[in-house]
């Protein structure tokens, strides 16, 4: 019988790094190296008492080898999981596994990646997809239209319906100190903006910057006498397909799956969720993953993001840093969504702190709606 992890452990360092671009030369190591070292000080922790690293990165084979020579730590539990962007919340889940069997007592997640300051340089370690290779097109951006596309098709979501979301992420991010892209944005600058693939123009698609992330995970009895815990409610994982054309459905993802899973692990449900993160890679993200974690009815993301349902003062406060369209997408945005959800549930970020807010949802994609892995956080109210 499957035993329960329910806040079995919990966060008590977070950092970030780099954004939006590291200094000329930087190397991926080094922007996620910063960030961990930023979460350590934030923890309180010692480099030499991490005894579990898990990492992960674009641009590094092997990026949790990196980060162990990087800072010269020797862990007795390691973990380099790659599955594209939810990767930091699928170690996330294996880390409060390693540390509930004693595999591990200090568990630093971290994620880097240099692409906007490395330019044309930039290369991904992913491999060829043989059922899209040849065809010439653009990569993500082409098979997240797709999915656009369905929806729109299935549900007769609109381009104003996606241009929602990403107003609302600016709206957010115009909140946020440090957010990458800070300046007005309206319905009509997103629709007019140039396209990319359609029906996605420029303003539907994320960012491109530099950044890290870092998160630092010890049990519950010893973050018990740590400052500001956020604990792991629930969490859950999920791998279906690699490339877009195995794709078993466009418009029904793998979120319905791990949210179902987390959700009843924490013994919540969607409308006890304060703030919720979901990876906006593209503007069809939000609006899907909506859908399939319940927080609203399949077919009725569009609705639900209109006339600012998830901006500020909205239905539900969604990506309140400004997400992956306005805070920072550093090629994997995972981590990100963690970081803030801690944020939130600390409390104090000002005009962006969603009053009172005691259970945060985070949720990420991998590759082309191929993984998911979803996490549901809370105070220690909450336990």
């Amino acid at each position: 019988m499957r035993t329960s992890l329910r806040g079995s452990a919990a966060i008590v360092g977070i950092g970030l790094a780099g954004i939006p671009a590291m200094p000329p030369g930087s190397t991926p190591v080094d922007c996620m190296a910063l960030a961990a070292l930023a979460a350590l000080m934030d923890a309180g922790i010692a480099p030499e008492e991490v005894d579990g690293v898990f990492a992960s990165g674009l641009q590094m084979l092997m990026p949790a080898l990196g980060l162990c020579e990087y800072l010269g730590l020797a862990p007795r539990h390691v973990d380099g999981t790659q599955v594209g962007g939810c990767a930091p919340l699928v170690q996330l889940n294996h880390a409060r596994q390693a540390i509930a069997s004693g595999t591990c007592e200090v568990a630093l997640i971290a994620y880097g990646s240099t692409q906007r300051s490395s330019g044309a340089a930039f290369a991904s370690l992913s491999e060829p997809l043989v059922f899209e290779q040849g065809l010439g097109w653009p990569g993500p951006v082409a098979a997240y239209a797709m999915i656009a596309q369905r929806h729109m098709h299935d549900f007769g979501t609109r381009r104003e319906d996606f241009a929602e979301v990403a107003v609302a992420a600016r709206e957010w991010a115009r909140l946020t100190p440090g957010a990458t892209a800070q300046g007005p944005l309206t319905i009509e600058d997103v629709l007019a903006a140039r396209p990319i693939a359609s029906p996605f123009g420029l303003r539907d698609c994320c960012l491109v910057t530099d950044g890290g992330g870092a998160l630092v995970v010890v049990s519950a009895e010893r973050a018990k006498y740590m400052k500001a815990p956020v604990y792991v409610l629930g969490s859950a994982e999920i791998a279906t397909h690699r490339s877009i054309a195995a794709m078993p459905d466009l418009v029904h993802t793998g979120a319905a799956i791990t949210g179902a899973r987390a959700f009843t692990e924490a013994g919540l449900s969607p409308p006890d969720i304060d703030v919720a993160q979901l990876y906006d890679a593209f503007t069809v993200n939000p609006i899907v993953f909506l859908e399939d974690l319940g927080f609203c009815a399949k077919g009725e993301g569009g609705p639900f993001v209109r006339d600012g349902g998830i901006a500020p003062g909205g239905r539900l406060a969604v990506n309140t840093n400004g997400g992956g369209l306005s805070f920072c997408h550093p090629g994997m945005y995972g981590v990100f969504t963690l970081i803030e959800s801690v944020l939130q549930l600390r409390g104090g970020l000002g005009a962006r702190q969603v009053a009172g807010a005691k259970t945060a949802l985070a949720h990420a994609p991998g590759g082309f709606m191929a993984s998911h892995a979803t996490a549901i956080l809370g105070t220690p109210e909450t336990l």
